[in-house]
């Protein structure tokens, strides 16, 4: 029972993490957005979250150097978990801001938001000790 606490502690860790970088970048990139109202391709904008992604990923690394997931088999769920959950938060953030008129951006979609938290876990994954 106490193994099962510490797995799902550590599971919830790594999502909220995800979610809090990812939440301060898409209001960083909010902010920043107003004056380019015109929208870059899908294809670079794929490419630019993939690589914030990273950079967040590398960042969280230089915060948190040790891994909050120990167990390899759960690093694993997590490299599959983390992004769909921090993709679904960050779904459900957009419905939000389209209910009440605000202006969306493409990190408010669960593609790109599973895409910046598939780097971010990658990089966490790979470099993390």
């Amino acid at each position: 029972m106490e193994y099962l606490f510490e797995v799902l502690f550590e599971f919830l860790a790594e999502v909220v993490l995800q979610v809090i970088v990812e939440a301060l970048f898409e209001l960083g990139l909010q902010s920043l957005s107003a004056p380019f109202r015109r929208k870059p391709s899908p294809w670079l904008a794929t490419l630019g979250y993939t690589i914030l992604g990273a950079v967040a990923g590398g960042l969280s690394l230089w915060v948190f150097p040790t891994r909050f997931i120990a167990a390899p088999a759960g690093r694993l769920a997590n490299l599959v978990l983390t992004p769909l959950a921090a993709g679904a938060v960050m779904a459900a953030l957009g419905a939000w801001r389209r209910r009440r008129d605000q202006d969306l951006i493409r990190l408010d979609r669960f593609a790109f938001g599973f895409l910046f938290a598939l780097a971010m876990t990658l990089v966490r994954f790979a470099y993390g000790r």
